[in-house]
C-alpha cells in the first residue's frame, strides 16, 4: 500500500509525534511519515525522529523577517519533500492565513480541548477556570481561524476535583495519544482512497 508521505511539525518534546511514529510502524496504517520540522533545535522531538530514521529540520522562526517568509521556508520544505499531509503536534507558531489556505484539507492539528470550547493557549486552565466537569481534545483540520477548522475526532476527558493544571494536562495527553494516531489513520485513508 502506497502511504500518504506526511510531515509532522513540533516545537517541543514530541510525545505526540512518537504515538504517531509508533502507529506508522504498523504497515496498514495509511500515514508515512516523511520528515519532521521544528522551529526549535533543542525539540526533543527531533531525536525521537531521528532514532526512528525519519529525516528531520530545524527552521528556526527567529532566522527569518516575519511571519510570512518563516512560512515559505516551510512551505519550500514541504513541498521539495513532496509532503502530502501535514500534522501539527505541539508546533507553536500561529501559521498566516496563505500558508494555511496554501495547505486546506491537507493538515492536521491536535488541541487540548473540546472545541469550539477554549480555544487557544492555555486551555487546560481555561477549562479549570470556567468550571466544566468535562474537557479532552479535538483533531481538526487547520483554517486561518484560530482552533476552528472542521472536527475530525475528539476523546472526552473527566475533569476531577481538585486537578491542577498538571494533572489535567497530563490524562488529557494520555488521550492526545490515542486520538491523534486514530484520526490521522482514517484521514491518510480517506486521502488516498479519494485522492485528497
Amino acid at each position: 500500500m502506497q502511504k500518504v508521505k506526511t510531515a509532522v511539525l513540533i516545537s517541543g518534546s514530541g510525545s505526540n509525534l512518537q504515538a504517531l511514529i509508533d502507529a506508522a510502524k504498523d504497515d496498514a496504517w495509511p500515514a508515512g511519515i516523511a520528515l519532521v520540522i521544528s522551529n526549535k533545535a533543542d525539540a526533543y522531538g527531533l531525536t525521537r525522529a531521528e532514532r526512528a530514521g525519519i529525516a528531520t529540520m530545524v527552521i528556526d522562526h527567529r532566522d527569518y523577517d516575519g511571519r510570512e517568509a518563516f512560512d515559505t521556508a516551510i512551505d519550500d520544505a514541504l513541498q521539495d519533500h513532496a509532503i502530502e499531509l501535514v500534522c501539527l503536534a505541539g508546533f507553536m507558531r500561529i501559521l498566516t492565513a496563505d500558508f494555511t489556505t496554501n495547505w486546506k484539507g491537507r493538515m492536521l492539528n491536535i488541541h487540548p480541548s473540546l472545541l469550539p470550547s477554549f480555544r487557544g493557549i492555555n486551555a487546560q486552565k481555561q477549562a479549570l477556570d470556567a468550571g466544566v466537569k468535562i474537557s479532552g481534545c479535538t483533531v481538526h483540520l487547520v483554517t486561518p481561524d484560530l482552533d476552528d477548522g472542521p472536527i475530525i475526532g475528539q476523546s472526552a476527558v473527566p475533569v476531577k476535583d481538585g486537578d491542577t493544571v498538571e494533572t489535567l494536562s497530563q490524562r488529557i495527553l494520555a488521550a492526545e495519544h490515542v486520538l491523534y494516531p486514530e484520526c490521522v489513520g482514517k484521514y491518510a485513508g480517506w486521502m488516498r482512497e479519494y485522492g485528497g
